[in-house]
């Protein structure tokens, strides 16, 4: 008895201490200044002209709640808060029934947020679980139910929640759904609209119908549980047949959509803004979209991959100069897929990780004349470990090549052989100074890109190399300000200077090679089926491994990344590289069209000299081309050939 007697006790003290808290809590939200629950969630974007492409929130889209069907309110409260109005912010009763089943299944198969908490959650920028995130979230709950209404949390919950697509609101996804106001829905199409935000992709209803009617079940069968609708009208509304509208204005560019998440995944990174959006009002974000390369290379990629299944894509533009992100396309369809295969995914890059080895070579003593044997391979590491790389297609020069001829014709057993004469962990290094943060694996096979990195990361690289040696920074974001126009965050440009210039130059040169018809030899140069393509000179090397496609190219104007593949990294086919290939030069040269063709100006200490591009001979010049050279570098007759180190 005295157990039992000390444990109702503790149980009590523990009861009192809650409920001195809780009031607290309440007395401190009751005294503290409201908060516009209209404003404070709200984030507008402009473009690199300060034209708005995106809002989550726009006054335009709003509607009171008695402009909202009667079924999406019910269907809303029924599935997802079904005490929302008895509560007073937490359902306390609820979160003991979560914590129990949870302990019960030794997993997290139930979560007990109420709507209140949700929509406190959407004024976060970043949805961080540690414990001063969680009391923040807390205080802001009991803050939000002291000031408002409970038909006013709703209302303000329902503008503004997530529906795919692009879509924050309910207005604005009945319009787009069904292409009819949020009023007029009626039960069949409420329940589906309903059903979206609880994963706004997966159960997007124009692409995963199977797996939104299931979630149109859920929320039905809570409709009827909670004595909203009967049995017979969810029978009914279940098996209405729908028709879906899918379009939003004539001016939106769905791609967009992509660039507005990396904006975000930006912001969430950027120290002065503050984490609640409460404390700003809302943000206006200045970013450094150019919309019409936008456009523009949203429908070169849709006429390029026209018909090729489930194939993806990721593309960039960047201004090499200073590191602006002016497009971006992270998949074929972002109302299909949100996931940014610019920002997100990692993938082997195969042959385009060569340029950084080659300027490694160039500032280790190599030279464009240089040469090694091409043919099949095997090295011996150290021990039993061995390494036998090859070609594409087993083709062999089986002779000597030049540096500048492995360049174009993408020569594997060249790159291997320049990878270890140099040492493993020189590429490694000069990657890393070129401004690749993923950690690089020091091993012989990073010469041909085995490594995977995102393509945002890999362009720190070919930027650094297009803006002649300097790196800068890739950012999306111009300046921030609140509402009111205050500035909040504003960019500094940070320059360094990390590469030599003459060797950036005569690595440049080498790389335009890569559609050259001179350089035909035992295989062709790899960008040879886009030459014609192409009105300006650029720098560009192509890439490829099983499962991936690359294309990399630039000029002192832009830089253009672009990717295909599969992304449960099936096999991908020939075919598939000609398409790469293609849009990348369409883009950048959709990019640059009406602008001045610019190159690179030769450095002081760099001389250029005829020579045979392919053996690198001054005197068999049935083949020629003008190759650069450091001074003091440049051939006369005898070519070294660099073979000793191998066993």
């Amino acid at each position: 008895m005295k157990k039992l007697y000390l444990l109702w006790k503790i149980l009590c003290y523990l009861c009192i201490i809650v409920f001195f808290v809780l009031f607290g809590f309440y007395l401190y939200a009751y005294i503290t200044p409201k908060f516009d629950i209209g404003k404070s969630n709200r984030i507008v974007m402009y473009d690199k002209d300060d034209k708005v492409f995106y809002e989550n929130t726009t006054t335009s889209s709003w509607v009171d709640l008695d402009n909202i069907s009667k079924y999406a309110k019910d269907g809303i409260v029924a599935t997802e808060d079904k005490n929302f109005y008895t509560h007073s912010g937490f359902d306390f009763f609820r979160i003991i029934k979560a914590m129990y089943e949870n302990i019960k299944s030794h997993e997290l198969v139930e979560g007990a947020s109420t709507i209140s908490q949700q929509y406190i959650k959407n004024l976060f920028l970043s949805f961080d679980k540690t414990w001063d995130r969680k009391l923040e979230e807390a205080y802001l709950t009991f803050e939000l139910e002291v000031h408002y209404s409970k038909d006013e949390i709703l209302e303000g919950y329902l503008n503004t929640i997530n529906y795919g697509g692009g879509n924050f609101g309910i207005e604005e996804a009945s319009m787009y759904y069904f292409n009819k106001h949020a009023k007029d829905l009626n039960l069949a199409e409420a329940s589906i609209i309903v059903g979206i935000p609880k994963n706004p992709t997966y159960y997007n209803p124009i692409y995963y119908l199977d797996n939104a009617k299931k979630r149109q079940h859920v929320v039905l069968s809570s409709m009827v549980e909670n004595g909203y609708i009967t049995k017979e009208e969810m029978e009914e509304a279940y098996n209405t047949e729908l028709v879906f509208y899918g379009k939003k204005a004539n001016n939106f560019i769905v791609s967009s959509m992509y660039y507005k998440d990396a904006v975000m995944e930006e912001l969430e990174s950027i120290k002065e803004i503050p984490s609640s959006l409460i404390e700003t009002g809302g943000l206006k974000i200045y970013t450094n979209l150019d919309i019409s390369a936008e456009e523009k290379l949203e429908n070169i990629i849709k006429e390029e991959m026209n018909e090729v299944g489930d194939l993806q894509v990721g593309a960039m533009i960047r201004n090499p100069k200073n590191g602006d992100i002016v497009a971006l396309i992270g998949g074929t369809n972002y109302n299909e897929s949100e996931f940014n295969r610019v920002t997100q995914a990692k993938r082997q890059v195969g042959s385009t990780f060569k340029p950084i080895l080659y300027y490694a070579a160039l500032e280790n003593g190599m030279t464009p004349t240089s040469t090694f044997v091409s043919e099949a391979t095997t090295f011996y590491m150290g021990g039993k470990d061995t390494y036998t790389p090859s070609n594409f297609a087993n083709k062999y020069a089986n002779k000597a090549i030049t540096m500048a001829d492995a360049i174009a014709l993408s020569d594997n057993i060249y790159a291997v052989k320049t990878h270890l004469f140099l040492g493993t962990s020189t590429l490694r290094n000069i990657g890393y100074r070129m401004g690749i943060e993923t950690e690089l694996p020091n091993n012989a096979s990073l010469a041909l890109g085995t490594t995977e990195v995102s393509m945002l990361d890999f362009s720190n690289a070919f930027s650094t190399l297009a803006n002649y040696g300097i790196k800068t920074s890739p950012s999306f974001i111009r300046k921030v300000t609140d509402l009111d126009g205050n500035v909040i965050y504003e960019r500094e440009k940070i320059e360094e200077q990390v590469l030599d210039q003459r060797y950036v130059f005569i690595l440049n040169d080498m790389l335009s090679k890569t559609y050259n018809y001179d350089y035909i030899d035992y295989a062709s140069p790899t960008l040879l089926n886009v030459s014609n393509l192409l009105t300006k000179k650029y720098a560009a090397k192509s890439g490829t491994t099983s499962s991936d496609y690359w294309v990399v190219g630039y000029n002192p104007d832009a830089l253009v990344l672009v990717w295909n593949g599969f992304d449960d990294n099936r096999d991908v086919e020939v075919v598939s590289s000609k398409i790469t290939k293609r849009i990348w030069a369409r883009a950048i040269e959709s990019y640059l069209e009406g602008k001045e063709e610019r190159w690179y100006s030769i450095p002081n200490g760099v001389t250029a000299s005829i020579v045979n591009p392919i053996t690198g001979s001054t005197t068999d010049l049935s083949i020629k081309d003008a190759l650069y050279f450091v001074k003091g570098t440049e051939p006369t007759y005898q070519i070294e050939v660099y073979e000793n180190y191998i066993e």
